[in-house]
Order: structure tokens, then C-alpha cells, then sequence
């Protein structure tokens, strides 16, 4: 019996069609030059608390529908009612904290735009940073980013090391991209 202990190796063995197999392949540690679909992935990353990933895979497109297509400056603007319709859709997970969140972070993206001209830009500044060090600046400036989702969402996007196993093919494919953890 093979021990499976990176996603890497889950992965491996997995059909194309299979959710984790394409998520793996084709968004898993790959860098996000746009703010909306990096704050996408944040927003993903903090539903996933206390859940499955796979459930987050499978409703990653209800996501996308429901907060606006991750628009930053629209969700920032999200009033009490955009709320209510939140916590009444049943392809997302309908958690109060988990949406406020989301409005409250977006607040903090547009911010974050006005004096860096782009998260990816303070991401960027930011980098390179210890995943104890990351953990501690997302903490003070979002909400509800502990340490496995900063350390997740980071990974997800290229930012720390660990996304993908060094054998793995897509880490090449990752590397010939945009090495963001190698500058």
C-alpha cells in the first residue's frame, strides 16, 4: 500500500475529468496576475475552513456567480441585502462570518489598490516572507485568514513553496510561468 501524502501523489493517480486532478494541473500554485481572481481564491480559501476542499471545488463556480465574479470594487460595495442574498444561496456556503469577511477583505483590497496600485503589487512588496511572517500580516490586515488558510492561499497562487512536489510535472510547468517564490 502506497502512503499518500502530498497532493501531488493524490493527484497522480486521479482521472483527468476528476475536480482535484484539473485543479491540480491547471490552478494549484499557478500565479494570478489579476486582484479579482487572486481575492477569488482568497474568498475560496476562507470557505473551505472546517469544510472539504472538494466541496469547494464543486461549488467554485457558484462562487464566482454569487460574489459578482469576484469584482473587488463590487463586492466592497455589497450592502445588506447582497448579504441576505448570500446567506440565502444554497450553491455557496451560506456562513455569516465567511461573508462578512469576504465584504470586509474587499474593503481592505481597495485600500491596499489606492496605495500600491494593486494587490498583486503589495503581495509582491511583501514577498519574500516566512509563512510565519505571512500568517501575521494577513491577521492584521484581513479577516478571518488564520494560519492554514494565509498558508493555503499563498501556496495556491505562488507565493510559498509547497504547492506542488519538485518531481511533479506542473511544478516545472509553474516555474516556467512565473517563479514567484524563487526571487
Amino acid at each position: 500500500m502506497t502512503l499518500v501524502n502530498t497532493y501531488c501523489n493524490y493527484c497522480n493517480n486521479l482521472d483527468t475529468n476528476n475536480i482535484h486532478k484539473i485543479y491540480h494541473d491547471t490552478q494549484y500554485g499557478f500565479p494570478i496576475d489579476s486582484d479579482n481572481e487572486l481575492f477569488g481564491r482568497l474568498i475560496l480559501e476562507i470557505n473551505q475552513a472546517g469544510l472539504s476542499w472538494d466541496t469547494i471545488l464543486k461549488k467554485q463556480n457558484n462562487f464566482k456567480k454569487a460574489y459578482s465574479n469576484f469584482d473587488i470594487k463590487a463586492i466592497a460595495n455589497y450592502s445588506e441585502k447582497d448579504r441576505i442574498r448570500l446567506l440565502n444561496n444554497a450553491g455557496i456556503i451560506r456562513n455569516r462570518l465567511k461573508i462578512n469577511a469576504a465584504i470586509y477583505n474587499a474593503r481592505v483590497i481597495i485600500e491596499i489598490q489606492n496605495k500600491f496600485g494593486s494587490f498583486q503589487n503589495w503581495l509582491d512588496k511583501n514577498h519574500p516572507k516566512t509563512k510565519k511572517e505571512w500568517v501575521k500580516l494577513f491577521k492584521k490586515k484581513f479577516k478571518f485568514t488564520g494560519g492554514e488558510i494565509t498558508n493555503e492561499f499563498l501556496m495556491s497562487v505562488g507565493y510559498l513553496k509547497g504547492s506542488h512536489d519538485e518531481k511533479c510535472p506542473i511544478y516545472k510547468k509553474i516555474l516556467m510561468k512565473k517563479p514567484k517564490w524563487n526571487h
